[in-house]
């Protein structure tokens, strides 16, 4: 092979392996210094030069100019020596060029299989690389077979396999089908790459969001929180960083269409979108979306709330199983007590809101008593009097 062939040869699997040239003429190397020490019995004076830009190369055998050769793989006589340069004397040091061709077929396939091992090496190395970066993200697979209860996904450069711990409960998959999962970890083993993927992780929706809904991918609305049960029903919590922007609306798209491109991915998995609050109990009754809530009593600090839903509503509220409450729970982190307005009075904490609800407006009141009694005060005319009502009543309209 020529220089130029070696240097295209180089090229080639530079781009199809993704391995740097700079690796590869290290393994070329690598190989004849291994030839070397096969063919001679040692490596030890062996030097090889390489030039990166041509593909050229050579290897040289360090030996020592003597009177009479003992050892003929470290010393060279002096007239052999001043065939190469009349210059040397007894003692000096002469770099001896050795041919490849010289070496036997054992050396030549040692060698050829050293390179060999080292792409492969490179190549495992570069596939994790890629896969790895890629690590706590969605990627779309095609299916390729089932290995007993776990499903071999076909990713491009590797294959990831899908555990039965991992597999939405029901869903089954056929051969070449196309499906997104989540990259939940990417380990490095002597056969390559091995590739742990999910389809129940939570994040596997918000990643979906983010590929689906641009004002989620440039920040704009942020996923603060996100409860799931995988193929039956997630709830994420959403906020909008813009005033201008709606962030349930930006989620949901025209006419649904982008949350339902998200459960047509998840193949019918109900999805609730709603707004985040940095109040507790109006995050727990956005929560509790769709069932209507009559009040809520949060405690920050016990990370506890009663909740109080109309009597026809409980059902809902709780959902079927417990679905509703449990993914609300789970997306506010407060553990939540739910009541029907009839259970709620009985028990007394139903008087326990309204008592601190006519607390806050007997405080407004107040708050507005004084304020209409000192523009009545400072009112020099009725006309004034009459004129402060008006505005006080629309503003109040208001």
């Amino acid at each position: 092979m020529s220089n130029n062939e070696l240097l295209d040869a180089l090229n080639i699997l530079v781009k199809e392996k993704n391995i740097s040239k700079e690796t590869l003429l290290e393994a070329i190397e690598t190989s004849l210094m291994t030839a070397c020490k096969n063919h001679f019995g040692t490596s030890e004076n062996v030097k090889v030069f390489m030039n990166q830009e041509t593909g050229t190369f050579h290897c040289y055998q360090a030996k020592e100019v003597v009177e009479e050769v003992m050892d003929p793989v470290c010393e060279i006589s002096l007239a052999d020596a001043h065939n190469i340069d009349g210059s040397y004397d007894l003692g000096d040091m002469v770099n001896v060029e050795v041919k490849s061709k010289e070496f036997g077929r054992i050396s030549t396939q040692i060698a050829k299989n050293v390179i060999l091992q080292k792409i492969r090496e490179e190549e495992r190395k570069a596939v994790f690389d890629e896969y790895y970066s890629k690590e706590k993200e969605v990627v779309t697979g095609v299916v390729q077979r089932y290995l007993g209860r776990s499903v071999s996904i076909n990713l491009g450069k590797a294959d990831a396999i899908l555990t039965e711990n991992e597999q939405i409960k029901g869903e089954v998959f056929n051969p070449t089908e196309r499906i997104k999962v989540y990259i939940l970890e990417v380990k490095t083993t002597n056969r390559g790459p091995k590739i742990l993927v999910s389809r129940t992780h939570p994040e596997l929706v918000k990643r979906l969001f983010e590929s689906e809904v641009t004002e989620v991918k440039d920040g704009i609305v942020e996923i603060k929180a996100i409860a799931r049960e995988a193929g039956s029903r997630t709830k994420i919590a959403v906020y909008s960083n813009n005033p201008d922007v709606d962030p349930v609306g930006s989620c949901v798209g025209m006419n649904g269409a982008r949350v339902n491109s998200i459960v047509e991915e998840l193949r019918g998995e109900k999805i609730d979108i709603i707004t985040w609050n940095e109040n507790p109990a109006i995050l727990i009754q956005n929560a509790l979306s769709p069932a209507k809530v009559i009040s809520v009593i949060a405690d920050d600090e016990e990370k506890t709330a009663k909740v109080v839903v109309p009597d026809y509503q409980l059902s809902l509220a709780i959902g079927k199983e417990g679905q509703n409450a449990r993914l609300a729970a789970r997306l506010t982190g407060f553990k939540i007590d739910i009541k029907s307005e009839t259970q709620a009075r009985e028990s007394g904490d139903l008087l326990d809101y309204e008592h601190e609800y006519e607390e806050e407006n007997e405080s407004n009141n107040e708050v507005n008593d004084s304020f209409i009694n000192e523009k009545l005060d400072s009112a020099d005319s009725f006309d004034e009097v009459d004129s402060f009502d008006d505005s006080f009543n629309d503003e109040f309209e208001e």
